[in-house]
């Protein structure tokens, strides 16, 4: 079975960066099927940033502008870059996948156990 798991979490002032990493057991597939999501305090699971089937990036509103997905195809390893963090960016971000033979699943299927962010104002 596929495990993930995320790297780089910690805590920063507003205004800092982080970057985090996730790191696949094995791949089944092409990373545009991988993706950031997170979870706040008391918050819903929020999807962050996403790669499509076609390899485009989309991102949530509130992230726009200071996240930036990478895919280092060699490595196999997925980065999440942030900049100019806020508090309300505080929560888990964890890392997942949605592989399927031959493609990409339409829904995340692959969870990693997530990294703490907290940014303090």
């Amino acid at each position: 079975q596929v495990q993930l798991e995320e790297f780089g979490g910690g805590s920063v002032q507003s205004g800092g960066s982080l970057n985090l990493s996730c790191v696949a057991s094995q791949y089944a597939g092409s990373m545009n099927c991988m993706g950031w999501f997170r979870q706040g305090p008391e918050k819903e699971r929020e999807r962050v940033a996403v790669f499509d089937d076609l390899g485009f990036r989309t991102y949530t509103d509130s992230v726009k502008g200071r996240f930036t997905l990478i895919k280092d195809s060699t490595k196999k390893i997925l980065y999440l870059y942030m900049n100019s963090l806020r508090p309300e960016d505080t929560a888990v971000y964890v890392c997942a996948s949605r592989w399927r033979e031959g493609g990409c699943s339409t829904t995340y299927n692959t969870w990693g156990q997530g990294t703490q962010v907290t940014v303090s104002s």
